[in-house]
């Protein structure tokens, strides 16, 4: 399909769209941004509906979009408020599981078109593991299309009953400047897009960056992400114990916020391991440009933002070879079986000692992440999505 790049035509009415956020991580939100501003740009009519704390960390309105603010899932207020902002809808967009079954209850009845797009694996333990394959099929199966952000998450969309699955071109939004250092309150934030772009030179910035932490004078490791159980971090901390005998010891950073801090904080302290926690930042892009080596450990990621970045920035990576990882790097990171923390020490301690495979991974990652789609080539294949769909698209 070629690309809508104009108003529709004198007397065609835009297509209507309704872009739905949950929580908000920092990849789906700065997704619907990145999409919204497109869209628009193409004549499409853009409604996205969020809590309003997720809407003024990304500036949904600042790229031509309608936001309506609807509360976070737990509140029994968010589905009629769905249902009414997406009242003269042609088409209605959800991101996530949680934003998905919102959106599909309040079409209930309705014949407008849902697509869903999954841009994680969900995580879930004893009983809450079965309701959320229960949610997981409803979602599946109330969608008109599916978009998986890696293949793993297509195909576990077909096996919950997805009648169109589908793998989605889903771009790292550029960082976006900013006038202000608040970051966004989005809970399950893994990196932040709202990085700061001042006049310091790289150089600079990445000495103030280790002065700060630390570093100055020894290997700077980093990984970013909430701490919840299924991130990896316990594993991290046990790898560190591997690596705390190194002269000099690597400091391991950890940038982000939830409920396993405290569990974290004591064993750093009790077992005096070389890592510190930092908690949710705003300039976890140059946290990264500054580290030597980033780590990723989790079980279930698929487009990992950090990931990304890393890439970008010319960072080594070393990444457990789980979910959707493998597919995202290809050979320009060093992937290690997940939750072995000898296998992950051992691998970090490796490219630490040596700088030519650290180049070649530099220039792995960045001929990776020249591979992945742009925003532009994201918006194209969604709206060639809707136009399947709806059959309504100007033509450009």
């Amino acid at each position: 399909m070629s690309h809508v790049s104009s108003p529709p035509a004198h007397g065609q009415s835009p297509l209507r769209t309704v872009q739905v956020l949950g929580g908000g991580s920092a990849g789906s939100s700065a997704h619907v941004r990145s999409l919204a501003a497109g869209l628009v740009a193409r004549g499409v009519r853009v409604t996205v509906c969020a809590p309003s704390a997720v809407a003024y960390a990304y500036g949904f309105a600042d790229v031509g979009a309608l936001h309506v603010s609807v509360p976070r899932s737990s509140d029994p207020g968010s589905v009629a408020a769905l249902r009414l902002a997406c009242a003269d809808a042609d088409l209605v967009h959800a991101h996530g599981l949680h934003a998905a079954l919102r959106a599909s209850l309040a079409l209930s009845g309705r014949r407008t078109p849902l697509v869903v797009t999954w841009h994680t694996r969900s995580h879930a333990d004893g009983a809450r593991a079965h309701l959320l394959r229960l949610l997981e099929r409803r979602v599946a199966r109330a969608a008109s299309v599916v978009l998986g952000t890696s293949s793993d998450l297509v195909e576990r969309a077909r096996a919950r009953g997805a009648r169109d699955a589908r793998l989605a071109a889903v771009a790292l939004p550029a960082p976006r400047r900013t006038e202000t250092s608040e970051p966004p309150p989005a809970d399950g934030s893994e990196g932040h897009f709202e990085g700061h772009e001042g006049p310091e030179d790289p150089e600079r910035l990445r000495h103030k960056s280790r002065a700060e932490l630390g570093a100055v004078d020894r290997p700077l490791l980093m990984a970013v992400g909430s701490l919840v159980k299924h991130r990896g971090y316990d594993m991290l901390l046990d790898a560190a114990r591997t690596w705390r005998h190194l002269t000099p010891a690597p400091l391991l950073v950890i940038a982000g916020e939830g409920p396993e801090r405290a569990a974290l904080q004591s064993r750093i302290e009790s077992e005096q391991l070389p890592v510190r926690l930092v908690g949710r930042r705003d300039d976890v892009s140059e946290l990264l440009a500054a580290a030597d080596v980033a780590l990723l450990a989790g079980s279930g990621e698929s487009r990992s933002v950090l990931a990304q970045e890393a890439l970008h920035a010319r960072v080594p990576l070393v990444a457990t070879d789980a979910g959707g990882i493998p597919e995202l790097v290809g050979d320009a990171a060093e992937l290690v079986p997940y939750g072995d923390a000898r296998a992950f020490a051992d691998a970090v301690i490796r490219l630490l000692a040596d700088p030519e495979r650290r180049d070649d991974l530099k220039e792995r990652g960045t001929a990776q992440a020249a591979s992945w789609p742009t925003e532009d080539e994201t918006v194209a294949q969604v709206l060639s999505v809707y136009d399947e769909l709806t059959g309504t698209l100007p033509l450009a």
